[in-house]
């Protein structure tokens, strides 16, 4: 064998950052040790895996063709250096979550996993839909929990379980506690929104494309919390997952709004690489996924331990 895993490790590491310096950091290497593995790569094959365009370096089409190959020949060598040192090949588990998903599901399952995998590392990336998909496309996530669909042919979706938004308010607005609200009216309250990218905020605008309106966006927000409390503070109305919700609509502070015009439904999906190896850490993440949700029809269905 004319290459080492080191060598490899490498070659992924700069193709995931592109950039020599940043993968170095990423690596615990110093950037000339770095910049010797994958050149002394490319001169033992006598190929160029990666091309300088400006200050980056990206892929070119072999580097691209090597790297779903690179990645999951080092997923199974970790496996192999697992069971030899007595724990169970589960491993490192790189995990992307949306942010619904990610505040009120991921954690919870990491905790579950490592009490039952005590030699494994778990890392979890809590990220919009847009940057998860990136992250399983760019082989730097080993899996991504998101909401809504994925429609990049080079990565696997699959169902988990359903989810549904809901518009809500304080109830101090005047619009709460309403039996029925045109779509007219709703659009034209001030609303606080997820940001551009969010699956939320994709879901919320495929609901409502029929209307030539447009929401009356007062203020974006990242953190779905930080929606929550705009909206308690009478900022505006919002739209998130019910799942986020449920405690403070059994608190009081905040309430739903009738919305029969908006079909606000989506799924929450697993998605990975097409070539990525799943690796038995992420066959029992994904099991311990669906247990958790097992007999639930919604995502608010979860059984889950009350936010006080």
């Amino acid at each position: 064998m004319h290459y080492t895993l080191r060598q490899l490790e490498v070659f992924v590491a700069v193709a995931q950052h592109e950039s020599v310096s940043h993968a170095a950091r990423a690596l615990a290497m110093s950037q000339s040790a770095t910049s010797t593995a994958l050149a002394e790569l490319e001169r033992q094959f006598d190929c160029q895996l990666l091309d300088r365009i400006g200050k980056r370096l990206k892929l070119n089409a072999l580097g691209f063709q090597l790297l779903p190959k690179a990645v999951a020949l080092l997923d199974r060598a970790e496996e192999v250096e697992e069971l030899l040192r007595g724990q169970q090949g589960v491993g490192a588990l790189d995990v992307g979550a949306t942010l619904t998903i990610g505040n009120y599901l991921a954690t919870l399952l990491i905790s579950d996993f490592m009490q039952r995998y005590p030699g494994s590392r778990v890392r979890l990336a809590v990220r919009n839909t847009r940057h998860i998909i990136e992250g399983v496309r760019q082989h730097s996530l080993d899996l991504g929990l998101i909401e809504g669909q994925c429609d990049d042919d080079m990565i696997i979706s699959q169902p988990w379980v359903e989810d549904e938004l809901c518009v809500f308010c304080s109830p101090r607005h005047p619009l709460a506690g309403r039996e029925h609200l045109e779509l007219d009216q709703l659009l034209r309250e001030d609303w606080i929104m997820r940001e551009e990218g969010s699956g939320t905020r994709m879901t919320l605008e495929h609901a409502a494309r029929h209307r030539r309106s447009r929401f009356n966006t007062l203020l974006e927000l990242e953190h779905t919390e930080g929606i929550k409390r705009a909206v308690e503070s009478g900022l505006g109305i919002g739209c998130v997952s019910r799942l986020a919700l449920r405690d403070a609509f059994r608190r009081g502070s905040l309430v739903p709004l009738p919305t029969p015009e908006l079909d606000l439904k989506r799924q929450f999906t697993f998605i990975w690489h097409r070539h990525k190896y799943l690796t038995t850490g992420v066959r029992e993440f994904l099991r311990l996924c669906r247990e958790m949700t097992a007999g639930a029809k919604r995502s608010d269905d979860i059984p889950l331990p009350p936010i006080p």
